[in-house]
């Protein structure tokens, strides 16, 4: 199953997403190539794809394991015109959209970890990232960091009881082009709707919801305080409502990290 920008190419089959194609054998990170881009000029759909990442990237300044010929390390170009205030849906789109891709491709049931993990069997199987460049009023350009462990065999010992790999939890290995045209495709289709919607994440909502590990479990909240709370519901604007363990007020979740505890 090769896997270069030929393939990529020809597994792509959208009308914007993934258009043009930037595919380099290594890099520091796809995020970083599609920020250039951007400032650059380069269109809205545009995608860096890399086989391998040198300094891949996560949440709160973690490390994210991008070796070569394993997994989809890829960034995605968005200019919507929306206020910046709104931007942060565009995870939980990417969110779905990665979700709904892994499974058409390998039938295998995914959850989404608020905001931004995609799970399989308890283990972190994708890391969203997404960063913006914007004034006050408005966008100038969104990078969608998308990070898929496909076909690793194995992580190292520090990560091997929180991550995993389609491979590790099917024995088999999959086409990774295949898998970015998918991802590709289902984006687009979200992506399309949530702009003729207005760009709100209330019409995604129970989509988003059906998905949510979080929901009913208890979470650790780290941000300016750390606390234990029951997960609730998502906001119809993306946001988390916990109930507090400690008193019992419920608090709507708008930054920082949730963790599904035990999961540490």
């Amino acid at each position: 199953m090769k896997y270069d920008k030929q393939a990529l190419e020809n597994a792509i089959k959208t009308k914007k997403m993934g258009h043009p194609l930037y595919f380099y054998p290594e890099t520091d990170t796809t995020n970083d190539r599609i920020r250039e881009l951007a400032l650059e000029g380069a269109p809205e759909g545009t995608l860096a794809v890399a086989e391998q990442q040198t300094a891949g990237r996560g949440r709160r300044g973690r490390i994210w394991q991008a070796p070569a010929e394993s997994g989809i390390w890829m960034s995605l170009l968005l200019r919507p015109d929306i206020p910046p205030t709104q931007a942060s849906v565009l995870t939980l789109l990417a969110g779905i959209a990665l979700a709904e891709a892994i499974e058409a491709v390998t039938g295998m049931e995914v959850g989404i970890k608020w905001p931004n993990d995609i799970l399989l069997n308890g283990k972190k199987l994708v890391g969203i990232l997404t960063e913006m460049d914007c004034d006050m009023e408005s966008i100038h350009s969104v990078t969608v960091g998308m990070g898929i462990n496909v076909n690793t065999k194995e992580f190292p010992e520090d990560l091997k009881d929180i991550a995993t790999s389609l491979y590790l939890e099917s024995g088999k290995e999959f086409d990774r082009a295949a898998l970015v045209g998918q991802a590709m495709k289902h984006f687009e289709a979200l992506y399309e709707e949530f702009l003729e919607q207005g760009g709100v994440f209330a019409p995604f909502k129970e989509r988003y919801r059906a998905k949510c590990l979080n929901i009913g479990k208890e979470v650790k909240v780290i941000g300016s305080e750390t606390y234990l709370a029951t997960a609730l519901d998502i906001t119809p604007e993306g946001e988390l409502i916990v109930k507090r363990k400690d008193n019992g007020a419920e608090e709507v979740v708008f930054s920082g990290e949730v963790s599904i505890r035990g999961e540490e």
